[in-house]
């Protein structure tokens, strides 16, 4: 990874007054990552339960017996803000899913 591609590492306050570490990387360029002060996680919990309440709706109406949903989110910063950013994982694509039914329609368990 380059210097360029590297993130930096900032403090974050989360709502319960604890502080989390968090890698980012600049999208724009316009302003110095490690210049950013008082970093929220909303914008990018809010980006996540967006793409969760989206996965989750499709799951209520295709309605298999099991799912699994995996995604892979970067953080960044553009205009002073942390941002997500689906990123591809270690698999081949943005989301990974996995839905399952039953031949007999009853649950296996």
């Amino acid at each position: 990874m380059s210097d360029e591609e590297a993130g930096t590492v900032l403090p974050v306050l989360l709502d319960n007054g604890s502080t989390i570490h968090v890698e980012v990387r600049d999208l724009n360029g316009r302003e110095k990552v490690s210049d950013l002060k008082n970093l929220s996680l909303k914008t990018v919990m809010d980006a996540v339960e967006g793409v969760s309440g989206e996965m989750a709706a499709m799951l209520k109406r295709l309605k298999p017996q099991k799912a699994a949903i995996e995604m892979g989110f970067e953080i960044s910063a553009e205009s002073g803000q942390l941002t997500a950013l689906l990123v591809k994982g270690s698999g081949k694509a943005t989301f990974k899913v996995t839905l399952e039914w039953s031949g007999d329609g009853k649950s296996s368990g």
